[in-house]
């Protein structure tokens, strides 16, 4: 699986914790659309074998693949937050953005014709709704600094674990 390319906040999932129930899909749809189809969700959920699942968004990666190779600079990405904004005004629906992301992050609307992309739910109170209501708690808004502290935490959780002793069969 890529790694993020970026300095900036994004969501990631911890695959061992996610169930594939899909909220995060609904909830996302529901936010932006006002209606409950996993199809207009700006985050997937995916089965990347018989057990483990997870569920991927835009991860906000620096000089995005997906700005650069847009023949039409619909999309722009904020210096700020890092996130990439779709203007509808030039987007034909090319799905050069979609060849471009590592991630399998951006979606063409079938109605609209247009890319869409996570935006973290930036105009919504709380954020990203996806990460509030996961039953989970696999999903997080996070930074690469973040991520590689956490990633630490558990390598040495892992490190120091050892196995439990089972009684003997005799």
């Amino acid at each position: 699986m890529a790694t993020s390319t970026s300095k900036y906040e994004y969501i990631v999932c911890d695959p061992a914790a996610c169930i594939g129930c899909q909220l995060c899909e609904y909830v996302c749809s529901y936010t932006k659309t006002g209606e409950y189809n996993s199809y207009r969700s700006r985050i997937r959920v995916v089965r990347m074998d018989e057990v483990l699942i997870s569920a991927i968004a835009c991860r906000t990666c620096e000089n995005a693949p997906c700005v650069v190779v847009c023949p039409r600079d619909a999309l722009t990405q904020d210096s700020e937050s890092g996130i990439i904004r779709v203007d509808s005004t030039k987007c034909d629906g090319c799905a050069w953005c979609i060849e471009a992301c590592d991630f399998g992050a951006i979606s063409i609307n079938p109605a609209t014709k247009l890319a869409e992309i996570c935006d973290q739910c930036e105009t919504v109170e709380g954020g990203p709704q996806c990460v509030l209501w996961c039953p989970k708690e696999a999903l997080t808004l996070t930074n690469p600094d973040r991520q590689a502290q956490k990633t630490r935490r558990d390598l040495i959780k892992d490190s120091l674990e050892f196995p439990t002793k089972t009684k003997d069969p005799r």
